[in-house]
Parts: structure tokens; sequence; C-alpha cells
């Protein structure tokens, strides 16, 4: 029987392509957003990649709204399976030149917004003894970088929110499993969308990953019981040099992510952004930015943690061998 999941933020960017994923596996999709556009793009794209889409126009910061729209998804399409918290916005520039109704709308969306889905999901998961709810995290939520304070802010309050319900969960006993998934740079429309304080157009933290690699790597958490997943290599980089050496990121980090965040090209004067209204009202944009000629479609590293469990075994198969034909040669 086909599974039933809820994406948001699913209308562009990695909610797009995590629809994609999911609608390859025959899946059924509440597909939640504010863009209409992309949203009924997305809605076309999942049925003709073979699964079933519900298209639900909704901003998450509103805690009713998306309630409704997991009522509505329950009644169409039946009890909900996976719940993916995915939706965002952002402003980027320094903590000086933002606005404070600008860092509360991030946190309305990306923060409650994840709040606001895993609580509507748990109404419903819980009383049946089963679903799997999976947050779209980022290395910023463990380490923080310049022009990126409403962002980093949101993700550093969603890792809390996610450590504290999963220990919720384990003092209940709860069969409901929760996942993170920590992201890198990506290839997404959020750069052209982003509200901007700086005079230049935006670019993603170098190493830049295709939001394919990413929507993999989603797929994959929802489908086995990991607490947390790294995707790509400068995830594992930021977190671990977060910890090892705060100091040293700090200093790195003032001198290089100022201009690593932004192109030679002048913003436009008359530039949109997302923040509080839909950019996508007249043309559906996609999953890619534009820096495909930048991003990687694969990492090495995401494989490699999706399969440690078989990796570690194998390198303890290998040094028992060794072992033995030690002691073989001794005797």
């Amino acid at each position: 029987m086909a599974e039933t999941v809820v994406i948001t933020g699913a209308s562009a960017g990695l909610g797009r392509a995590i629809a994609r994923r999911f609608a390859r596996e025959g899946a059924q999709i509440g597909l939640i957003a504010r863009g209409e556009t992309g949203l009924r793009a997305t809605a076309e794209e999942v049925e003709r990649l073979g699964g079933r889409a519900l298209a639900l126009p909704c901003d998450v910061a509103d805690a009713d709204a998306v309630d409704a729209a997991a009522e509505r998804v329950e009644a169409e399409l039946g009890p909900i399976d996976i719940w993916v918290n995915n939706a965002m916005t952002a402003v980027l520039g320094e903590v000086v030149d933002t606005k404070p109704e600008e860092f509360r709308r991030v946190m309305e969306v990306t923060f409650l917004g994840s709040v606001h889905g895993a609580q509507s999901a748990l109404r419903r998961m819980e009383p049946r003894g089963r679903g799997t709810i999976i947050q779209v995290g980022s290395a910023l939520g463990k380490q923080g970088i310049p022009l990126q304070a409403t962002y980093c802010s949101a993700k550093h309050a969603v890792q809390g929110f996610f450590e504290s319900l999963r220990t919720e969960l384990l003092h209940r006993g709860s069969p409901v499993h929760l996942g993170i998934v920590q992201m890198p740079g990506m290839n997404t429309t959020q750069f052209s969308w982003v509200r901007l304080r700086v005079p230049n157009e935006p670019q993603p933290v170098a190493p830049i990953y295709q939001p394919e690699v990413a929507a993999d790597a989603v797929y994959w958490a929802a489908h086995h019981r990991r607490r947390e997943l790294w995707v790509g290599i400068s995830t594992v980089y930021t977190i671990i040099g977060s910890k090892l050496a705060p100091r040293i990121a700090e200093i790195y980090l003032a001198k290089t992510g100022f201009k690593g965040q932004q192109t030679d090209k002048r913003a436009a004067p008359d530039r949109k952004d997302y923040l509080e209204h839909p950019v996508d009202s007249e043309r559906d944009h996609g999953s890619h930015g534009s820096f495909d000629d930048q991003a990687h479609s694969r990492s090495p590293q995401t494989w490699l943690s999706q399969r440690r469990g078989m990796l570690a075994a194998g390198a303890g198969a290998a040094v028992l061998a060794s072992a033995a034909a030690l002691v073989t040669r001794a005797r």
C-alpha cells in the first residue's frame, strides 16, 4: 500500500526535490506551501512520476492552518506515515542591519513552522502507534556564520526542539520515530528569493550540492530509524570544527563568510523576496537555483554515512581475519 507523506515548503527548492523523490516510489503526498503556482506545478510533477498529490496552500507559521491541512490529508489520502518539516525563510545581512520583525518572521516560519508540523503529526501518529517525523536541519544549526543570524538562530532552535522532543518520546516509549537531516549549502531557489541586507546577490557556501542529493538523504532517513544524518563533507567539517576548535572556526568564518556568501553581481533595487509573500505567482521556479555549474550531484560522505553499520561490520571482519591470519602464522 502506498505510504502517505506530508512535505512542508514543497513548492520549490529542496521541498520540490523531496516531493519528486517520494513520488518516484508511488507515495501519496500532501504538499504544503504558500506559493500556489509552485504547488500546482509540484502536484502535476508528482502525478507524472507515479505518485498522488494533494496541494495545500498554507503558511506554516499558522498552527491552525497546518493542523487543518493535516486533517485534509488524512481525510483524502489516509493516515499520515511520514511528515517532513522543510519550510524555511531567511534574511541575509548583518544583525545591526536586520529589523526585529524580520527576525520574528524567520523564526515563525523556519522554527515554529517545524514545531507546528511536528505537533500536527504527533496528534495523529501517537494514537495509532506508528509514524516518522523528519526535521530538515542544517550545519548552521550547530555553527552560526556571519550574515545568517536569522537562519542560524532558527535552525539552532530547530535543533533544540528536536533534542527535547526526542527525550520526551523516549520517556513515553513512543513508537513514533523522530530524525533530523543536517544540510549543507545547496543550489536551490532560496538564493534568488532571500531578503537582502547586503549589496550583492547571494550564493551558497561552497561546496554546493544539488537539492537531489539532500532529497535522497531525506528519503533514506524517513525509512531508517537513524537519529541524525549529515549531508555533504562541508556539514561534517562545520559541525566537527565547531566542537573541536570553536575559536578557530569563528576566526575563519569572520574572514571568509562575508565574501563567500555574495557574488560579484549587484542586487537589483527592486528585487523581490519571499519573507512575507510567495514570489512564484508569475511562474514555476522548480527546485534548482542558478549554480548548476558549481553544484555537486553526489556526496560520497553521505553514502558512507548511510552505510556506516555495514562498513563498521566489514572493518571488524577485516580486523578479525587479520588477527586470525597472524595467529595461524604464529602457530
